[in-house]
């Protein structure tokens, strides 16, 4: 199990963006370009198939030493000895997951820009939390906008590590950083990239 970065970027998989036969080069590519973690985001497919993908990044992520964190599947977690899971509000139950997955597993849960859900997910023990969308987003444009405002008001609240979410490109990630954030979360700007090796090195030297 890796060790949980301080910061760096956060990459997500989409499988509506990345094809399956496209999926383990593309993000060989933007672990060859330095992210810290990859979170697989697949809500749809049989068990065993999202299986052998998930255990295919591990094993790309551990030859980077870079963390796996699954999106909201505690199984999937497990049965890949994943480093963690991220949990959005109506997803699994933080205790559940901890329970699950032990004191050592990462999770992490969406918390939207609303201190009292940052307070309610750090009081259960959740490894860091994610805020956001802060600017238009290709994949969840319905998604609640939240303000650079509450991230700064948050930073102040919290010691968790803070991931920032939602349209962030290599333009616009400076700003959350000021504002707090210790990690940028990353999909279409990364992968929808001509070239995701220099995309992911763009976004690090941000840090």
């Amino acid at each position: 199990m890796s060790v949980f970065p301080a910061s760096g970027v956060y990459a997500i998989t989409d499988e509506h963006l990345l094809a399956d036969t496209a999926l383990e080069s593309a993000v060989k590519q933007a672990l060859d370009g330095g992210i810290r973690v990859l979170q697989y985001r697949r809500k749809s497919g049989e068990f065993r198939h999202r299986v052998a993908q998930a255990a295919a990044l591990k094993a790309l992520c551990q030859h980077y030493q870079a963390s796996l964190i699954i999106n909201d599947d505690i199984d999937l977690c497990q049965a890949v000895e994943a480093d963690g899971v991220h949990l959005g509000q109506s997803d699994t139950d933080l205790a559940e997951a901890r329970y699950r997955l032990g004191p050592s597993a990462v999770i992490g849960v969406s918390c939207h820009d609303n201190p009292a859900l940052v307070a309610a997910a750090e009081k259960s023990g959740a490894s860091y939390i994610a805020l956001g969308r802060f600017f238009p987003s290709l994949t969840k444009p319905d998604a609640p906008l939240a303000s650079i405002k509450n991230l700064r008001l948050i930073r102040q609240q919290t010691q968790l590590p803070i991931v920032a979410i939602g349209g962030i490109t290599v333009e616009n990630g400076g700003d959350l950083l000021t504002a707090g954030a210790d990690m940028l979360a990353v999909i279409n700007h990364l992968f929808a990239a001509p070239d995701i090796r220099a995309r992911a090195r763009e976004l690090n030297n941000l840090f």
